[in-house]
């Protein structure tokens, strides 16, 4: 069970002290994310592995790196916003023998509470690491309103987090990880559901409105709103990788069902709410 209690404030040094903060991975997440940091005020580097994207918050009057262990050279906050635990790994390699003792390291991406263990383990005595993964689409991302997944003491980042939405203390070091694979995972296969409900429907000849309408107003309300969703972009190869991090932890027979089938499914870039076009 994920230990909820709140954690005591302690002394450590806030981020109203900082000399520098970096970003790196401007994805469709991470683009946003780092432009309300820099809405706010804050002198940011940001580095990301297409460098053309960084470029467009240079226009805003962000710094940008060459490299990862550019980009946090004596920052005291540094941000990863990346795609799964293979590119956190790249990156935290890189970063590592460039981080300073007393930094802290925000690692927001969906990497599951072993690849972040993995990751913390990596870094130099002294440079702490959070897990805040978030919930939310890009729009949710550019509005400052996601839910962020904090295990360990996110006092000394509040700030910083406040930027991106609402946080959620979940405990300890990686229990935040956790708990965003345990939602994401349950998400996924309820759109997954919504999409096997609009399938029957239209084997019934009921009408789409219909369908539509009596689902917002059901139970699964809230899985219906997202695969009805517009203006959001959770692709489905992510949705897929992210129900394959609950499998190694788990044996989930409706999970393991639902990711074969997103991965057989074509157009992996798309949004996951089209998947109830494509299993239709």
């Amino acid at each position: 069970m994920l230990d909820i209690r709140w954690w005591h404030r302690t002394d450590a040094r806030s981020v109203e002290d900082m000399s520098k903060i970096a970003f790196l991975g401007l994805g469709a997440m991470g683009l946003p994310m780092a432009r309300r940091l820099l809405a706010a005020g804050h002198e940011l580097t940001v580095w990301n592995r297409t460098a053309a994207k960084a470029d467009l918050l240079a226009q805003d009057g962000a710094k940008t790196a060459f490299t990862p262990a550019e980009a946090v050279e004596d920052a005291e906050f540094v941000v990863t916003m990346l795609a799964d635990p293979k590119a956190v790994h790249e990156v935290v390699d890189a970063l590592s023998p460039a981080l300073n003792p007393g930094a802290y390291l925000i690692e927001m991406s969906s990497i599951g509470p072993e690849a972040f263990a993995e990751v913390a383990a990596k870094l130099p005595a002294g440079v702490t690491a959070i897990d805040s993964p978030v919930l939310g689409s890009v729009d949710r991302a550019a509005t400052g309103q996601l839910t962020l997944f904090v295990g360990g003491d996110p006092t000394p980042v509040q700030a910083i987090l406040d930027q991106f939405g609402t946080t959620v203390r979940c405990g300890g070091p990686g229990s935040g990880s956790a708990a965003k694979i345990v939602i994401i995972t349950s998400v996924i296969v309820g759109v997954t559901a919504v999409a096997e409900a609009v399938r029957l429907a239209d084997r019934y000849g009921l009408p789409e409105s219909l369908i539509r309408t009596v689902l917002s107003n059901s139970p699964l309300a809230g899985v219906a709103g997202r695969a009805f969703a517009e203006g959001v972009h959770f692709p489905i190869r992510l949705a897929a990788k992210d129900v394959s991090l609950a499998l190694t932890s788990a044996d989930l027979p409706l999970a393991r069902t639902v990711h074969e089938q997103l991965t057989r499914l074509a157009g992996q870039e798309e949004d996951l709410g089209k998947v109830v076009d494509q299993l239709r």
